[in-house]
């Protein structure tokens, strides 16, 4: 991870910018990054195998009468680890733990599989009551 990459996500942590702003940050980060392109064939290979995966990771909370909780973050954030707790608010990592999603392998696991994992994440659940708990990535 480049040193420009830690500052925003220091600054998204110490909830100095949103994630918006640091989704743009890291965007340019990458943009300008990728503008010392590699050969055409390089370019025309990692644009197909980026199309292919997904960039955003999605956190929907639903309990009906109360607000709904709607997270839409980058997945450059959850290959940080256990920063990405700083990130998701305390009432969703509760909720999560509460239905048997426990994010504190963050801490400890290895990075570069917990990204894998989390890129096939797909979890939909839904009580007879309405509330629901979405995450998955797109």
């Amino acid at each position: 991870m480049s040193e420009e990459t830690r500052k925003v996500l220091e600054m998204l942590a110490e909830g100095k910018i949103t994630t918006d702003q640091a989704d743009k940050l890291l965007e340019k980060l990458a943009a300008s990054a990728s503008s010392q392109a590699p050969p055409a064939e390089k370019r025309e290979e990692s644009s197909e195998t980026a199309a292919k995966k997904p960039r955003f990771l999605r956190i929907i909370v639903d309990k009906p009468g109360q607000d709904q909780v709607n997270i839409r973050m980058p997945l450059s954030f959850t290959r940080t680890g256990n920063r990405l707790l700083a990130v998701l608010p305390p009432r969703v990592t509760e909720k999560l733990t509460e239905l048997g999603i426990d994010l504190s392998a963050l801490a400890t696991g290895d990075a570069k599989e917990w990204a894998e994992a989390i890129e096939n994440t797909n979890i939909n659940i839904q009580k007879g009551d309405g509330r629901k708990v979405q995450v998955f990535c797109e």
